[in-house]
């Protein structure tokens, strides 16, 4: 098989993956909505990210925003209520943590460049909304702004630090074994670096962290 044969072959596939993980995205987010844990009444805890992070990791952070996209537009015409408005938000939020975390981690293809990645990506998703919640959310809630910049702190930023923590450790336990899979399935390309070690130290602290989030989440909802 010539070169050019076997690029398209792999660009074929590629596409392909990111269709599939584009599909289980929207899934994700359809049935996060089904949770009943929100705060504020509208601010649900969106775990499409979780998916949208590992494509990401695997593709590049190009591919993470496309998915973004795409998702966020289904979302858009099929189950929401806030129109362009939440598409906007949708996508800033996205992308500002997984093409953060994916770039990261294209240039530090290491477990640390996946939890700097990770960190940085929720930090800056974090800055990011509370700056566009300010500008964004009295408009589409009909809100003064003064209302909206008093729910800044006390809602808006540990709603955004928590999702980002249980979408960054539920990437972190299901990345390896659903890359490990598609390798083996000949669907993405073998790994080019060094197996990871401490996997299992890695997993159980990562579920600690996890279920600490999911119980601050808890908190958040029934506090605010």
């Amino acid at each position: 098989m010539s070169k050019q044969a076997a690029s398209g072959k792999m660009d074929t596939k590629k596409l392909a993956m990111l269709a599939i993980l584009a599909a289980v995205a929207y899934v994700v987010m359809y049935l996060s909505k089904l949770i009943p844990v929100n705060v504020l009444g509208f601010l649900t805890f969106d775990l499409k990210d979780t998916v949208i992070v590992i494509a990401g990791f695997m593709f590049g952070p190009l591919a993470a925003a496309g998915i973004s996209v795409v998702v966020s537009l289904i979302e858009m015409v099929t189950i929401s209520s806030t129109g362009y408005w939440g598409l906007l938000m949708n996508v800033l939020s996205t992308c500002a943590f997984a093409c953060t975390a994916a770039w990261i981690y294209r240039r530090n293809h290491t477990m640390k460049g996946a939890v700097l990645g990770l960190v940085i990506g929720g930090l800056l998703m974090t800055a990011v909304m509370l700056l566009w919640n300010y500008l964004v959310t009295p408009i589409y809630m009909g809100q003064p702004r003064e209302f909206v910049a008093s729910l800044l702190i006390p809602a808006f930023l540990p709603f955004n630090l928590i999702k980002a923590g249980i979408n960054g450790t539920l990437a972190m336990l299901l990345y390896k074994p659903i890359v490990t899979a598609l390798r083996k399935a000949k669907l993405i390309p073998p790994s080019s670096g060094a197996p990871a070690k401490n996997v299992l130290a890695i997993s159980l602290v990562s579920l600690v962290v996890l279920a600490t989030f999911i119980l601050l989440a808890l908190v958040l909802a029934k506090v605010i």
